[in-house]
């Protein structure tokens, strides 16, 4: 052996091994740890060809890992589409938009945004004539902030199939004009799916789209990503990205099940053909989602309390379990079902009632199949009701934490107008699932819900819950701050163990 090829000394390192917390060098040779320890221990290793770096009290951690984020779908958002921040005004964004079609042939869908509810006294009680203003002939959809809600000119539903005679779509909101019942230009969840459709990326911009995000996330400190969503589309775009050597991440993706974008369930044998053809030396396919709920600011997230009827909810006929998109007991077969061919599944569950449901069929998985190894996980694990933070712990379950909601930030007001503030101040409550023996992990959902995939605003955001940036004054359930030691492992070693991959990543330790 010629010895190392670099050794870092003199620093203070945190190896988030609980044997061996904090050292001062770290040697690598090739692409692993061979020592770490102390200085004079670790340069023992060193070589006549070995590059010594002198970190004077500088700090190394783990590379972090990001747990939920649809890269691509960010990467296309700031390349390609109407892009304006989530604080922005509804001038800005109207300004936008025109501007964007003004670069458009009616063959392309402006696509973006994004808006937020604030802004739907200024839509009026006809959202589409106030796109139709900018333009009749080219299809105009912009998406809310959480990307679940569709706002459309009148060409886009015309393309879509959204006629003014439409029915109900399950599993979706058609809003309606109060005079003449015609849609309106609000899509939510899985009505908005004929809309999506029509947004699609040319080969070219995927791989356009696949080189920015992972540049971007190799420059906020990411070594590992779980892409939530993953159609044949996405996982052809990371199986690419890995052939061409370019994927310098660790991947994985979730194979749709079932999503409110598509309107049937994916089939198990489709899945399995996915599964094996894009599973690649960076990308991992032994993962799958359902999505169970929406979002509150649709009231379409399923909660075990009603919505305020200050919002315009009819608290009256609140029935929890109306805004499932699964039933429970077909959740129950499809989660045994995935759990038993091995797949990791990941569930999109806001509210509190969905969450419950969750936990349901992961302990109907388990008493179908036994202990399978597999740490199914809760996407977002925004509210869960106290009775069910145990249980996470008994399931060997994991709490995702997405988005960035656990400080005040731009959608912190469409959440206060339906929850109200009591409900709002128990959101992502962190230092109690940490307490409860929960394991959590970070994501940020980008771009869904979150202007950027920082994980250090992120990580902040848990240390004190205010907002980094301060520009949103207050706290989100101040309480739940947590400290930096607490912090570390939900963007590392946990993240590492959502990917399956905690013997290679996640901490530093000889070997890894």
């Amino acid at each position: 052996m010629n010895g190392a090829d670099t050794i870092w000394y003199g620093g203070t390192i945190r190896t988030m091994d609980e044997r061996l917390p904090h050292v001062s060098a770290i040697a690598v040779a090739g692409n692993q740890i061979i020592a770490i320890g102390g200085d004079a221990d670790v340069l023992n290793t060193s070589g006549p060809q070995t590059k010594k770096i002198n970190l004077a009290g500088k700090q190394i951690i783990p590379g972090l890992v990001e747990s939920h984020t649809h890269a691509l779908w960010g990467a296309c958002r700031d390349l390609f589409d109407v892009h304006v921040s989530y604080g922005a005004s509804f001038d800005e964004l109207m300004s936008a938009t025109a501007q964007r079609v003004s670069r458009s042939d009616k063959t392309s869908v402006v696509s973006g945004g994004p808006w937020r509810p604030d802004m739907r006294a200024q839509m009026g009680s006809n959202p589409r004539a106030v796109l139709d203003q900018i333009s009749t002939d080219i299809p105009i959809a912009l998406a809310d902030i959480t990307q679940h809600i569709f706002w459309c000119n009148s060409c886009a539903l015309e393309r879509a199939g959204i006629t003014d005679d439409i029915g109900d779509i399950e599993g979706g909101v058609i809003e309606r004009d109060p005079a003449t019942g015609k849609p309106n230009g609000i899509l939510a969840e899985s009505a908005g799916s004929p809309v999506r459709k029509l947004i699609s990326r040319t080969s070219e911009q995927m791989v356009e789209a696949s080189r920015y995000f992972i540049e971007y996330f190799n420059r906020l400190g990411f070594t590992a990503f779980k892409e939530p969503m993953a159609m044949e589309e996405e996982l052809k775009a990371y199986w690419d990205a890995d052939q061409r050597g370019e994927l310098t991440l660790h991947a994985a993706a979730h194979i749709v099940r079932q999503s409110p974008l598509v309107m049937d369930f994916v089939s198990y044998e489709t899945m399995e053909g996915w599964r094996k053809k894009y599973a690649s030396q960076n990308l991992r396919t032994d993962f799958a989602k359902l999505f169970l709920d929406g979002v509150a600011p649709g009231f379409t997230a399923s909660f075990l309390d009603p919505y305020l009827e200050t919002s315009g909810y009819d608290a009256s006929n609140h029935q929890p379990d109306d805004t499932l998109l699964i039933q429970p007991d077909v959740l129950a077969e499809t989660f045994t079902e995935l759990d038993s061919r091995g797949f990791t599944v990941k569930v999109h569950s806001v509210g509190d009632n969905a969450t419950r449901h969750v936990l349901n069929a992961i302990e109907a998985a388990r008493q179908e199949n036994g202990d399978s190894g597999l740490r199914h996980e809760v996407a977002h694990a925004s509210f869960i009701h106290d009775d069910d933070l145990p249980r996470f712990a008994e399931l060997n379950a994991v709490a995702e934490v997405s988005p960035k909601l656990w400080f005040p930030n731009p959608a912190t007001a469409g959440q206060l107008q339906v929850l109200g503030e009591e409900r709002v101040e128990r959101c992502h409550r962190i230092r109690d699932y940490l307490a409860a023996g929960m394991e959590v992990t970070y994501a940020s959902d980008w771009p869904a819900a979150a202007p950027n995939a920082n994980p250090w605003i992120g990580l902040a955001g848990m240390l004190t819950r205010k907002d980094p940036t301060g520009k949103y004054q207050g706290t989100v359930g101040a309480d739940q701050a947590i400290s930096l030691d607490q912090a570390l492992p939900l963007f590392t070693i946990n993240g590492a163990r959502s990917l399956r991959m905690e013997n290679v990543t996640g901490s530093l330790a000889v070997g890894k």
